[in-house]
């Protein structure tokens, strides 16, 4: 029998349900843009005005002048692509420890890490930030990066551990009868094979801790702040200015949605690698 996805109707149908729900999805990052061209009058006019109104830049350029968006956006790279690196360190390690040495505690330990991300955040705020506050770390790169690299550990060692699991054993054991150490192992026969598995880890990753907002938002004041705290900045107690609030966060969203945009092929290879027999 024909499955209805394979005749001209069904594949209609199918196409037709993918592009409402990819539009349903988009419709808020487009609503975002266009609001960020209008003027404040326009961003709050009823019926909402989609495309009939006088586009302008005012809203980037006045941005732009008044705020120091490289500023923010320096530190949004280096928080997270420095957790992400340090956050490889330990992943691919621990990874190939469960995937290839693995004990009867071994699934026991993977669901307490993936346990420890149904937790709130705010649950353990008060600690965390007497913490900081007593070793000196708040408002700093380096006590960011460390929250945002344990905060994100746990995925990226499931996503590895995941993608270990389907490296034949053999082609590692067969590199330890030639002489290969331990390091070599891993840097020289794992690591190629699995690049694909850490490049989509690593940008999930990089995803995640650049749209963090609670830690960055609680931990920080001016000097490590990163691209959350400039989109916090433009809500004020006098009100919500909606066309500059949709600027800045059209400017802090730009970057991380131009490379998922470009590495959604990777990202998607790496997330489903497994998933189907």
């Amino acid at each position: 029998m024909e499955s209805k996805f394979k005749t001209p109707f069904g594949r209609f149908a199918y196409s037709a349900f993918a592009w409402i729900v990819g539009l349903a999805v988009f419709f808020p990052i487009l609503w975002m843009v266009l609001t960020s061209f209008k003027s404040e009058l326009d961003a709050v006019n009823m019926p909402p005005l989609f495309f009939d109104f006088n586009w302008t830049l005012e809203n980037y350029t006045g941005i732009l002048e008044q705020s120091n968006y490289f500023k923010f956006a320096m530190n949004s790279i280096i928080l997270s692509f420095g957790s992400t690196f340090i956050g490889l360190i330990f992943a691919v390690t621990c990874a190939w420890a469960m995937a290839f040495n693995p004990t009867k505690r071994t699934k026991d330990t993977l669901l307490w890490m993936l346990s420890t991300k149904m937790m709130p955040p705010v649950g353990v705020l008060v600690p965390i930030y007497l913490v900081f506050r007593d070793w000196g770390l708040l408002d700093s790169r380096f006590g960011l990066i460390m929250v945002l690299f344990l905060m994100n550990l746990p995925i990226m060692i499931w996503m590895l551990y995941t993608y270990f699991k389907e490296i034949p054993k053999d082609i590692l054991e067969a590199a330890r009868m030639d002489g290969a150490t331990l390091p070599k192992e891993i840097l020289f026969v794992l690591l190629p094979m699995a690049i694909p598995g850490i490049a989509s880890t690593m940008l999930l990753n990089v995803i995640l801790a650049w749209n963090e907002a609670f830690w960055t938002l609680n931990l920080t004041t001016s000097d490590a702040a990163p691209l959350t705290a400039f989109i916090a900045s433009y809500s004020s107690p006098e009100g919500l200015f909606w066309a500059k609030l949709s600027a800045a966060s059209t400017l802090a969203v730009a970057p991380i949605l131009i490379v998922g945009w470009f590495s959604q092929k990777q990202l998607v290879r790496g997330l489903t690698f497994g998933a189907v027999k």
